[in-house]
């Protein structure tokens, strides 16, 4: 997912925890009750969906962020270097431990693992009093990064697991990333001459506010088409809960200890923290659905990962503000 400023991170985050909950239910339910019919004509209107996703994604890019945050550079690097090269690995090696007998699972898993969040993040780092002008402008970073390294990640880690079709990933990239940016980087020119700043402000707002129900969208049309195959392995999320919450706490020490050996301010401190602790699994859906066709257990264990990251991402909120307080109350003390 992928957001500007939040004006509102409490009630923006709020929302969109609760509609992707609502579409992970709505679709379930749907799924099992519904004709094997009905459920498969729901699903298989998941392409406009997936589409008009990524089109609005890449709508609110800002690349000259990335420009103005020039002189915070060092801070830019250690997170790219985190969030594409150790978070990466660290990913790899909890799914391979945990869910080495579930091969599908544990596909999904790396990819939730290994593409940092270009969304909600935001708005919790914001919540916290963090960096928002140098974490708005990693986003564009993380996502264009993300998309180059996603084959070659795929290749490295799940090539003995999935077989990935000559030429698909190109053809991904092309029909379904390079012409949905180019449409939306189009639209945004246009608009940007058509409207005043205040109608910009407006309609990005809406915006931020659509992706989070089109994505709940996807879900339900997702759980809608593939709830029996996911039930027929319901004794595994045990384990995928488990592999999950240790990747959410080794990141979180990954993060102290970076934060601790640069000697970052509290506000670099709590971006750092939450883009290594967020991941993107919304595009990393989108992506693995058109990649990797027909997989619901692969696409099933990202959705997991993205719905436990809310509450994992409010914990982690509630740390760094109860560290900052500590602190403060502890300079005043001296």
């Amino acid at each position: 997912m992928l957001t500007t400023l939040p004006p509102s991170p409490q009630h923006g985050l709020g929302f969109s925890a609760l509609v992707l909950l609502i579409g992970l239910i709505s679709g379930s339910l749907i799924g099992h009750a519904a004709t094997p019919a009905l459920a498969e004509s729901i699903s298989q209107y998941s392409d406009p969906t997936l589409l008009t996703l990524i089109t609005l994604l890449f709508f609110s890019l800002r690349f000259n962020l990335v420009i103005n945050s020039r002189h915070k550079l060092k801070v830019l690097v250690i997170a790219v270097i985190a969030n594409f090269v150790l978070v990466p690995v660290i990913g790899y090696g909890i799914a391979s431990v945990f869910l080495s007998d579930y091969p599908l699972l544990m596909v999904g898993l790396v990819i939730y693992f290994m593409s940092p969040c270009t969304d909600w993040f935001l708005g919790f780092t914001r919540l916290c009093h963090g960096d928002t002008l140098l974490g708005a402008a990693l986003l564009p970073v993380n996502m264009v990064l993300q998309l180059l390294l996603y084959p070659v990640f795929l290749y490295v880690f799940t090539s003995d697991v999935v077989t990935i079709e000559p030429g698909i990933l190109a053809n991904t990239l092309q029909h379904w990333f390079i012409e949905p940016l180019a449409l939306a980087l189009a639209a945004r020119v246009l608009l940007n001459l058509l409207l005043t700043k205040e109608q910009m402000r407006a309609l990005q707002a809406a915006i931020s506010q659509l992706i989070p129900i089109l994505i709940s969208l996807l879900i339900m049309q997702i759980f809608a088409g593939n709830i029996h195959v996911l039930l027929s392995h319901i004794n595994v999320v045990a384990w995928l809960l488990l592999a999950v919450f240790c990747f959410f706490v080794l990141t979180f020490v990954l993060s102290e200890l970076l934060s601790k050996r640069f000697a970052l301010p509290y506000a670099e401190h709590v971006l750092l923290t939450m883009t290594i602790a967020a991941r993107n699994a919304p595009l990393m859906l989108a992506v693995t659905m058109v990649a990797l066709p027909s997989q619901p257990l692969i696409y099933a264990a990202i959705v997991i990962g993205m719905l436990l990251e809310f509450p994992h991402l409010t914990l982690l909120s509630h740390l760094l503000m109860r560290s900052s307080q500590t602190k403060t109350k502890k300079l005043l003390h001296d």
